[in-house]
């Protein structure tokens, strides 16, 4: 191989490289059957349910916080954020800690489903029929295959509305 192909091909490889391999993908999960998403790269981890703590003075959906390594954690119960009935926790109940501006959250879910790629050709924006304070937290409406995963935004699902 001559200089010029191996430095053609180094070139190629960095390209490759440089590309987000986070993009249009999305964490899928589920809340009382209805399956939702949020964009992988505001997820850090996946834990199971663990002990929390409750503070007091906090809206009704932050359950609480948690210790994770050395690091107190707020959680909340996305159910109750959505205001969904709220269900006990099992053994497919997790938490999903989310980074958003260097804020640590762990939203609490049903269950955890896959990593989705959904490009943005297949997401279309919620419809403008009578939206309520919780049709904020809808970033798009993600279509894959015959199903259709409500996609959160999750800077809004934080910061919007709290009380």
């Amino acid at each position: 191989m001559s200089v010029k192909e191996r430095l053609e091909a180094d070139l190629l490889e960095e390209d490759y490289e440089d590309e987000d391999t986070q993009e249009d993908k999305f964490l899928t999960f589920v809340l009382n059957r209805e399956e939702y998403g949020i964009e992988i790269r505001y997820v850090t981890e996946i834990v199971g349910i663990q002990n929390i703590t409750q503070v007091p003075d906090m809206p009704g959906f932050i359950k609480g916080v948690i210790n994770l390594r050395g690091k107190v954690i707020p959680v909340m119960d996305v159910r109750l954020r959505f205001d969904i009935e709220e269900r006990p926790y099992d053994d497919r109940t997790c938490i999903v800690v989310i980074n958003i501006n260097e804020q640590a959250v762990g939203l609490i879910v049903d269950r955890v489903s896959e990593v989705l790629d959904i490009p943005k050709t297949e997401i279309e924006l919620p419809p403008k029929i009578r939206r309520s304070e919780r049709s904020n937290f809808i970033q798009g409406l993600g279509k894959v295959g015959d199903k259709v995963k409500i996609l959160l935004n999750a800077n809004r699902l934080l910061y919007e509305g709290d009380e």
